[in-house]
């Protein structure tokens, strides 16, 4: 069991190593971007779960007014296989439902078949949908 909090400034540094530890960050991706967008705000924030004092997960949650979506789902490589995903998961959904919200979207990378297995055993299904993006709409 693990013990949940919001992320603090001072945290900042611990939670980019982590995620880079679980392979979350991409050339694209600028996670002290990602983190100084979704923190401090009402529509989002970023939990992180304590062991004792060390960090060992983190989950990035939010909603749009409509639909919940969770990011930087980590885990700890040290900590892995321990019922921690499944925690960690469930705080975003705890936060999510706290806020009156009743669906949930997530991505998963098409090649990422563990993570794909991992979200099917706690409900999650495919939808049959397409995401399309576009990076960088502010340059």
């Amino acid at each position: 069991m693990i013990a949940f909090r919001p992320l603090t400034e001072h945290d900042i540094d611990a939670v980019v190593a982590l995620w880079t530890d679980c392979g979350l960050v991409r050339p694209w991706n600028d996670p002290r971007r990602d983190i100084d967008f979704a923190r401090g705000k009402q529509g989002s924030d970023i939990l992180l779960g304590f062991a004792d004092d060390a960090l060992v997960s983190s989950v990035m949650v939010g909603h749009d007014g409509h639909r919940g979506w969770i990011y930087y789902v980590a885990v700890s490589p040290a900590f892995q296989g321990r019922g921690l995903g499944r925690e960690t998961v469930a705080a975003a959904e705890a936060w999510l439902k706290a806020r009156g919200v009743w669906a949930l979207n997530l991505n998963i990378r098409t090649e990422n078949e563990k993570v794909r297995a991992f979200y099917a055993a706690l409900g999650y299904e495919t939808r049959d949908v397409i995401v399309m993006g576009k990076r960088d709409i502010d340059r």
